[in-house]
């Protein structure tokens, strides 16, 4: 399965790449800021883009006008990921992998997450960078309490189906250009 997942994610990382653009990422955002109004004032948590990643930042800014918002920080290898306190004006430093984190490192806990992603399948599969990272986070948080988890991506990053192992968390939602995908569970 590990080369299966290692041919798609270099396909995948391929296709975004080549449709990487900020209109398209204002029409995602608008269309994640829709989904997200009823969870407005919840904990949430996004993740500061890197290289073709589409932005949430817009839409992390509208969370944080309403409620507590958190960005990804790794602590360990094969840990969960912890979130810590961001707002628009927060003071940021270069991260592990490279994704910036909070300078201050306060620490919180999300209940509605907006995760990056290389590929995903209508089933609400999704295809990371191969750290398990979030799927190790969704499921810790899951223990905790609902979660939703919302992916948040181009609609060429979509696939027929992802490999999916006992460990992978399934989204409830994809947003992208082109629509709201909601996971039938």
């Amino acid at each position: 399965m590990s080369d299966d997942k290692a041919a798609l994610r270099a396909a995948a990382q391929a296709a975004r790449d080549g449709v990487h653009d900020p209109d398209r990422g204002a029409a995602a955002t608008a269309r994640l800021v829709e989904i997200l109004a009823p969870h407005l004032g919840r904990p949430a948590a996004g993740y500061m883009p890197m290289r073709s990643e589409i932005d949430p930042l817009p839409a992390m800014a509208v969370l944080a006008a309403r409620g507590p918002v958190g960005v990804p920080v790794i602590l360990a290898h094969a840990a969960p990921l912890a979130f810590h306190l961001w707002t628009p004006t927060s003071a940021m430093r270069p991260g592990p992998f490279g994704a910036r984190v909070p300078e201050a490192g306060v620490p919180m806990r999300p209940e509605v997450l907006i995760v990056p992603l290389l590929a995903f399948d209508r089933t609400g599969a999704r295809l990371g960078y191969g750290g398990g990272f979030y799927d190790r986070t969704i499921e810790a948080l899951r223990a905790h309490g609902p979660v939703l988890a919302i992916g948040f991506a181009y609609a060429v990053q979509e696939v027929a189906r992802v490999p999916v192992e006992p460990t992978d968390q399934r989204l409830d939602a994809i947003v992208t250009e082109h629509e709201v995908i909601r996971v039938a569970v």
